[in-house]
């Protein structure tokens, strides 16, 4: 049931990493342009956006929940990365376009194009499937009161 769990927690965060992180780089590209002031709104939502997608990549990377939680995330990015490495085109077309979608998501859009063009979402695969070897991240975990090494009486 925890890798149940952990696999749609998995969902959830590679969902707010596409969305949350592409949108919130659109942002702050868009509210800092090479000439004249600087939008200030845009660029602290934008930053802001982004810090919270940090936070619960790092939350999922280090915290006590199935490594299905990181891993989920990991292969959609690192195979991302790697289509658009051998086929570019085809990686490209799977980036939102059709001006039928919401606002949100073609900006999301936009901001993942710079981070799949940029080799983000390589190196952030590899920082989320890093917790995935480690075998204690596999190991059930115990109860309050099954631990096996300590004695009824408490330690000496």
């Amino acid at each position: 049931m925890r890798h149940f769990i952990g696999f749609l927690i998995g969902l959830v965060v590679t969902a707010a990493l596409l969305v949350g992180g592409g949108w919130s780089v659109s942002e702050i590209a868009n509210a800092v342009p090479a000439t004249g002031p600087t939008d200030s709104d845009r660029l602290w939502t934008g930053l802001g956006v982004m810090a919270a997608v940090g936070l619960v990549l790092g939350i999922v990377a280090i915290g006590p929940i199935s490594p299905l939680a990181s891993f989920v995330p990991s292969i959609v990015l690192l195979s991302w990365t790697v289509v658009f490495a051998l086929d570019t085109p085809r990686a490209l077309s799977i980036i939102p376009r059709d001006s039928s979608l919401h606002e949100v998501l073609l900006t999301a859009g936009v901001g993942n194009l710079a981070l799949l063009r940029t080799g983000l979402f390589g190196l952030l695969g590899v920082l989320l499937f890093v917790p995935v070897l480690l075998p204690s991240r596999w190991a059930p975990r115990h109860a309050d009161g099954e631990d096996d090494d300590e004695s009824e009486s408490g330690y000496y």
